[in-house]
Formats: structure tokens, C-alpha cells, sequence
């Protein structure tokens, strides 16, 4: 006969494994002998071998008990169905795993790759990370409101970047953090804008419905304004011209369609 500690190193485990598996059933606790000890056979041996064989599988303990006591073909099923379920838990572990990999990126926290392949385009045409900084906190809050059309939205914007106007514009932002309020350049910027504007009217992409509503509209367009002196100015600018907006034209000034802007 064997203490439970011979038991226990007999078949693998622990003293304090064995002690579980008495509290939960599954190793029948044997009555203590004259001299006060608990000793165990082969058989004990036996069902703690495969009850650690189970567990070390991945077999979850509230189900050893039923494979156990099952017949093969019971058996059978138990572990497939065990087996089902760890690959599905896997494939949840791997897909946690992705997530954390790309948060490791900063960028990737609230944004879909989408945005992130944008943002990334933007570094390469020479971009500030500080603007780009700005540009991806306001894309967090718009994937946010618009989540099931947010790929659509940057397809349009990455069709944009072939715009000689639109890169010349992101260039000229880019640096604009550090001009003085009354720069020059500033009126070289909303020439831009209103040429691109222009072309968003004449191809009918004003006034559709952007699955935004007019609160959110307000608070992108006031973060945009408040950050920077700069940018406030760009859209006074723009509103001497009769524009109104910037996340979404509210205004448009017919006697600035077709005036032959100045070109690029």
C-alpha cells in the first residue's frame, strides 16, 4: 500500500494535486487505516495516471470525470468535441496575439488597418508625424461613428493622394504647425483647397449623406481650429471666399465655381 505521497510521485503529480482531485471527485479518498494514515493501491495509481494524462491533453477537469467512466465509442466523441473547442479557444489566442502585435505598432489602438495603411502613405509622401498625429486622432473618432463604411472612406481619400493638388496641400500642412498666423503661405493653401473643393461640387460629392451627424461635425471642425492658429485663419480665408466648412462643405459660393482659380 502507498502513502500519498508515493502516490503521487507514482503517478506524476503533486500532493496537492492529488488533494484536489479528492475534493472534486475525481480520486475516491480512501478511509484512513488503524494507524490514522490514508494508503492507496494500484488502482489508485492507476486512475490517477489517466486522470493527469486527461489534464495534461487539455482535457478540462469538470469533463475528466465523464471520459473516464465513458465507453470507446463515448469516448471518442468526448475528445473530439474537447478537441473542437481548444481549436476554436486557439484560434481566439491567435487572433488575441495579432491584436496585440499591431497595438505594439501605437497606431493600431481604435484604428482599422485601413486607416493605419493611410497614415502610413501619408510618412511616405514626406509627411510630419506631428500633423500626422492630428490627422490620425481625428480618423479615431470618425472610425468610431462610422465604422461599417470607414474602408470606403479611405479608399476615396487614398484616390485623392493622386491628386497633385492634394499632396501639394498635405506638404504644405505638414509644415504649417510652425508658421506665424498672418503666413503668406496660408493663401496658398486655401488656393488649393478651393481647387479641390471645387472639383468635389462639380462631381456631385457635396451634400451626400456621410453617415455623420451635424454634433460630430462641429467637434471635428473645432478641433481642427483650435489647433492651431493657423488653421483658424485658413478657414476665415476660406469663408471671406463664400465657403463654409471643412469636415463637410456647408456652403458653396457659385460665383466661385468655374472662375478659373489660379492652377497648381
Amino acid at each position: 500500500m502507498l502513502t500519498i505521497s508515493q502516490l503521487a510521485s507514482y503517478a506524476g503529480v503533486t500532493v496537492r494535486a492529488v488533494r484536489h482531485y479528492h475534493r472534486i471527485g475525481l480520486l475516491a479518498e480512501p478511509e484512513r487505516d488503524r494507524s490514522g494514515y490514508r494508503t492507496y493501491d494500484a488502482v489508485a495509481v492507476v486512475r490517477l495516471i489517466r486522470i493527469r494524462t486527461l489534464a495534461d491533453a487539455g482535457v478540462p477537469l469538470a469533463r475528466v470525470q465523464e471520459l473516464l467512466d465513458a465507453g470507446p465509442e463515448e469516448f471518442a466523441g468526448g475528445v473530439q468535441e474537447i478537441d473542437k473547442a481548444l481549436r476554436a479557444e486557439i484560434r481566439r489566442l491567435q487572433d488575441t496575439r495579432s491584436r496585440l502585435a499591431r497595438l505594439a505598432a501605437g497606431e493600431h489602438l481604435a484604428l482599422p488597418q485601413s486607416v493605419v495603411d493611410y497614415l502610413d502613405r501619408l510618412r511616405g509622401l514626406g509627411v510630419e508625424e506631428r500633423y500626422i498625429e492630428m490627422e490620425r486622432d481625428a480618423w479615431i473618432m470618425i472610425a468610431a461613428q462610422v465604422p461599417h463604411s470607414i474602408d470606403s472612406v479611405i479608399a476615396k481619400k487614398h484616390e485623392e493622394l493622386n491628386d497633385p493638388d492634394m499632396v501639394k496641400l498635405y506638404s504644405l500642412l505638414s509644415g504649417a504647425l510652425d508658421w506665424p498666423a498672418n503666413d503668406p503661405r496660408i493663401v496658398e493653401v486655401a488656393d488649393i483647397m478651393e481647387r479641390l473643393m471645387i472639383r468635389a461640387v462639380e462631381a456631385g460629392e457635396v451634400g451626400a449623406d456621410d453617415g455623420i451627424d451635424d454634433q460630430f461635425v462641429d467637434l471635428l471642425d473645432s478641433t481642427m481650429v483650435e489647433s492651431s492658429p493657423q488653421a483658424a485663419r485658413l478657414l476665415a480665408v476660406l469663408e471671406e471666399r463664400g465657403w463654409r466648412g471643412w469636415t463637410r462643405i456647408e456652403r458653396v459660393p457659385a460665383d466661385r465655381l468655374n472662375t478659373g482659380l489660379p492652377p497648381s
